[in-house]
């Protein structure tokens, strides 16, 4: 179901984009690994929770939370929820989170570390799946902006 809600996703925004299918890629080793690209080029989906509300960060696979940073961004701790959390605001479950239809209106920011590449591999909604985009493409889709929260 989750792939079918992004793939109508792209299409009412008039995007031909093709959700690559894999046996695996619900880490980000196993992605860049099915992929044939670096940790870095797959764009990790992280939701978290912010007091009470949900924000979803996507930064290169490479690279971990800097918990100082984004405390100074979000003015607030970054707290992990739970996988029925995750599967409740996204729609996706864990392994196959992405930024595209979304259950839930959350803000998407993209982290400065995706500016390295010039094509990332962001999940679509499965742990068998993701899409290729542009970096620019992906801003255009769903960033609310650009943060510096990575370490």
């Amino acid at each position: 179901m989750s792939v079918e809600a992004v793939q109508e996703f792209f299409r009412s925004r008039n995007k031909d984009v093709e959700i690559l299918r894999f046996e695996d890629t619900s880490t980000v080793s196993k992605a860049a690994e099915s992929l044939g690209v670096t940790p870095g080029e797959i764009a990790k989906s992280l939701l978290l929770k912010v007091q009470d509300d949900y924000i979803m960060v996507l930064m290169a696979g490479d690279k971990r939370l800097d918990n100082r940073k984004f405390k100074d961004t979000f003015k607030g701790k970054a707290k992990m929820p739970s996988m029925e959390e995750v599967l409740e605001v996204t729609g996706h479950p864990v392994g196959g989170v992405c930024p595209f239809a979304l259950k839930k209106d959350i803000p998407v920011y993209l982290d400065d570390s995706l500016k390295d590449y010039e094509v990332v591999y962001p999940a679509a909604g499965t742990p068998d799946s993701a899409v290729k985009l542009t970096v620019e493409e992906l801003e255009d889709l769903v960033a609310e902006s650009w943060v510096d929260v990575a370490k």
